[in-house]
């Protein structure tokens, strides 16, 4: 059984100074869902995306109603 993150384990995030994005590999195809910052680019690695439940329950998780992909 994977593990799934608890409430108490969500990281917190500002809208104001991050955005949720999707970061696809062109090479391998995996994808990793996280926040980017809006000032210096970094990115903060949140869960690791198998499939589209997965990417609906990060969505669900931090109450988006869509999500950007970088490659």
């Amino acid at each position: 059984m994977w593990f799934k993150r608890k409430e108490k384990d969500i990281i917190p995030y500002d809208p104001e100074t991050c955005y949720a994005v999707i970061r696809s590999s062109i090479c391998t195809g995996e994808k990793v869902a996280g926040f980017r910052n809006r000032k210096d680019g970094h990115f903060t690695e949140v869960m690791l995306i198998r499939s589209g439940t997965d990417e609906k329950r990060f969505m669900d998780m931090y109450g988006l109603d869509e999500i950007k992909t970088e490659y």
